[in-house]
């Protein structure tokens, strides 16, 4: 989705969730288990402090089987409901800040969906060389997820 600011939003589908938002909270976080459920983020490095890095092991774009790591900085950590981090200046002239949202839809079930809002200079060239893969990794993840909790609960 292009806005008219010239920022690019890109949403992943909004998966409901048979579990409590602290629970899939948990999941979301627990990083050292990302391999082996995320297909999009297959590892993940950080404390979660506000303003410290938090690196991602990303697939590369070009299905070549090999992984890049971008490295974004944490700003705001508001467990079970957002995780915010950005790409700070990591990539002069392009800013990418990325939300995981988790909702509760009651007790026992919850909402979860991801998005990147791309601004900057290059902000037009990346999404167009790389928004398609980005929607369906978002969507990727918001399914292993879902897919994750389910089977963490039922064991």
């Amino acid at each position: 989705m292009t806005h008219p600011t010239g920022t690019h939003l890109i949403e992943s589908v909004v998966v409901e969730i048979d579990a409590p938002a602290e629970f899939v909270w948990q999941v979301l976080v627990d990083y050292p288990n990302y391999p082996q459920w995320n297909p999009y983020t297959l590892g993940v490095a950080t404390t979660l402090d506000i303003g410290s890095p938090i690196d991602l092991t990303l697939p590369r774009p070009d299905g070549s089987g090999g992984t890049f790591v971008s490295r974004e900085f944490v700003r705001a950590v508001a467990p079970p409901r957002l995780l915010r981090y950005d790409t700070g200046d990591t990539f002069p002239g392009l800013l990418g800040v990325r939300d995981q949202w988790i909702t509760a839809l009651g007790p026992r079930r919850c909402g979860y969906h991801t998005c990147e809002t791309f601004s900057g200079r290059y902000a037009d060239a990346v999404v167009a060389a790389q928004g398609a893969w980005v929607k369906q990794g978002f969507d990727a993840v918001a399914h292993a997820l879902r897919d994750r909790v389910a089977a963490l609960i039922t064991g």
